[in-house]
């Protein structure tokens, strides 16, 4: 299907997250190089501090949140662009009022994530 609303693809919660969801907007499946993801974290929300086999490329829609890449934090808001590359670590913290959401462009092939315990991050 070359055009859909983002409406008509389920949102699913994210395990190793805190009030976090996910929708696969574009599988493996439909474009064969690429897939994009859209997360969205309510207030409080976060994910751990975690390892992807793959690099990640972010456009961050709405909200605000504090986010560690490779142990070195920033803040991001509705605008910024964010890369991660295949095996660093990193999380997430919405650290604003509003929901945080961002869209997740990644390679298709494997997705495995590798969650590192860390207790002083989220």
């Amino acid at each position: 299907m070359p055009v859909k609303h983002a409406s008509d693809v389920p949102e699913a919660e994210v395990q190793a997250g805190d009030f976090t969801t996910i929708q696969v907007l574009l599988s493996g499946q439909e474009a064969p190089n690429f897939a994009i993801r859209r997360f969205r974290m309510a207030p409080g929300g976060g994910m751990p501090n975690h390892t992807n086999t793959v690099e990640h490329g972010q456009y961050v829609l709405q909200g605000r949140a504090r986010i560690s890449i490779g142990g070195e934090e920033f803040e991001v808001q509705a605008g910024d662009v964010v890369f991660i590359p295949a095996g660093v670590p990193h999380w997430y913290q919405n650290i604003g009022d509003d929901d945080f959401v961002f869209l997740c462009v990644i390679p298709t092939g494997t997705k495995d994530v590798v969650t590192i315990v860390d207790e002083k991050n989220c």
